[in-house]
């Protein structure tokens, strides 16, 4: 190498390599790198002083040892704090307690043990006694709305004239309903046992005498008119109509909703006295029903298709509507968690009751009309006395929505069912629950007793099938196989000769004795 190109060979600016940096970046630091002795090279972030390439990368790189350090011995110190926290061995409860905490109970794959594990190690975050201070948190936070707190509402002088009437009204039918009972009593033990096993005998025998199509969608309701000769059905088209018992002709249809049809019922004097086909009954209430769209509408006699009246006031869906026994007043369930009572005499809205905390579903009269029965998706039910506005009674005991409630005709016992599957016994002279049926293997929609006596109980459920129990010991008495679907309704004629069962296979059963 010659010395020319020696000299021009040290005399080469230096130059630094960033990688990817910016061209201007890269220039600017080259350029400071060339600069005189005068720079100071050590404020350089990295840069080369002489031969050698210093850095405080080295630094940076001890810091996060440490904090890593300092991390591994936090989560051994967590973990021998974890190992020594006791727990229970007992699956259940510590489900519950990381429900409490707001965890999930179960997680993908997840076994007894590692569940007591997630356990221990949250309780190791959060400290010991979080379980213990979140109930404390929870009894000190009130819910919006308490179960068992009743909401009264200040009422129109219309509740006045209607609960002084009312009060008249059940009082002379509690005291014909007491004599009836103590008459009852005086007949020979061999006499009632007899007439109760010729009663229970007819129920075994019962067999389908007939099956309609009742529509081209599902069947939510049924009910038979008073005098037992005609069968309504709702239906989720929008329509109702009027059949013949037992033939299943139809007789009339009830054309005035425009979305599906959860309810229709009689008016308790409807065919009682007059022909309702008639037109001199047109202006006559015979028939309620209502639909998810909040609509309620009265239906006259005669033959024609359109309503009476319509009941306006309902923001959400109705459920469930009935009448109460004097045929006066019309109770109605509704989905913004509150019942309301129609005076039908007066033309206006009587009592706006809350009390429950989710959609109130079903609704029951008491035979005397004292007292009425309400049941909710909160799983509760609640006895409301008319007279006085108060509610006298909370059920508690099921586990899941209540879907049909209904009074036995003795006046003190009430059956609910539920999508627990479960039917309970309720006695209003106790208060609580006498009894609870395991019924069905899917959810109960309708209860109903045996009209006149109650000697039995019929429920529908969701599980294709009907069943009747006897309502002295609670025995099953017999099953009502033949629905290709959920049976959505159950009724039970006042002459104690059919049963009707609707479902959502569109149609309708009437169950008779084999003769």
């Amino acid at each position: 190498m010659s010395d020319d190109e020696e000299v021009q060979y040290t005399r080469r600016p230096r130059t630094v390599h960033y990688g990817s940096l910016e061209e201007s970046e890269r220039n600017r630091i080259n350029s400071g790198i060339n600069n005189d002795s005068n720079n100071d090279d050590s404020s350089m972030p990295s840069a080369l002083i002489g031969n050698v390439h210093t850095s405080n990368e080295y630094m940076e790189l001890e810091d996060d040892m440490s904090k890593d350090r300092q991390a591994l011995l936090e989560e051994f110190e967590r973990r021998n704090k974890a190992r020594k926290i006791n727990v229970s061995t007992d699956d259940s409860e510590v489900k519950k307690n990381l429900r409490h905490l707001g965890e999930p109970i179960c997680l993908f794959g997840e076994g007894p043990a590692d569940r007591r594990n997630r356990l221990k190690e949250l309780l190791a975050s959060l400290g010991e006694d979080a379980i213990k201070k979140k109930e404390e948190d929870d009894k000190s936070a009130q819910p919006e709305k308490d179960p068992e707190t009743t909401w009264y509402h200040e009422g129109p002088d219309s509740l006045r004239i209607a609960r002084l009437w009312n009060t008249a009204y059940s009082l002379k039918r509690a005291k014909r309903r007491l004599e009836a009972a103590r008459k009852e009593l005086e007949t020979p033990g061999a006499t009632r046992t007899a007439k109760r096993q010729e009663l229970l005998k007819k129920v075994q025998a019962l067999t389908i005498h007939h099956s309609q199509v009742g529509d081209n969608r599902p069947l939510s309701y049924c009910q038979f008119s008073p005098n037992s000769k005609i069968l309504a059905t709702a239906s989720w088209s929008g329509l109702c109509y009027l059949w013949s018992v037992p033939d299943c002709k139809l007789l009339r249809t009830l054309k005035g909703h425009s979305c599906n049809v959860g309810c229709i019922v009689f008016h308790p004097k409807a065919t009682i006295t007059e022909d309702i086909f008639e037109e001199r009954v047109s202006n006559t209430c015979i028939l309620a029903s209502c639909a998810s769209d909040g609509s309620v509408k009265l239906w006259g006699g005669g033959k024609g298709e359109n309503t009476l009246a319509e009941v306006e006031g309902h923001t959400e869906r109705v459920s469930r509507l009935a009448f109460h026994p004097s045929g006066r007043f019309l109770g109605t369930c509704c989905y913004d968690s509150s019942w309301r009572l129609w005076d039908l005499e007066q033309q206006a809205e009587v009592l706006h009751q809350e009390g429950h905390t989710r959609p109130v579903h079903c609704i029951s009269f008491q035979v005397d009309g004292s007292v009425v029965a309400t049941g909710g998706q909160d799983s509760f039910g609640r006895v409301w006395d008319l007279r006085t506005g108060r509610c006298v009674m909370f059920m508690e005991g099921h586990l899941k929505s209540i879907f049909g409630i209904d009074f036995s005709p003795n006046g003190y016992h009430i059956a609910t069912g539920s999508e627990d599957n479960s039917c309970r016994i309720w006695d209003l002279r106790k208060r609580s629950c006498i009894y609870t049926i395991p019924a069905h293997m899917n959810l109960i929609a309708d209860v109903r007793y045996q009209k006149e006596e109650g000697q039995y109980l019929v429920t529908a459920s969701y599980d294709g099938t009907a069943k009747i129990w006897s309502s002295n010991a609670w025995q099953p008495l017999k099953t009502l196989p033949g629905h290709d679907g959920k049976v959505m309704s159950v009724d039970v004629s006042s002459d104690n000769k059919f049963i009707a069962t609707s479902s959502y296979d569109r149609t309708f059963k009437l169950w008779a004795p084999d003769s």
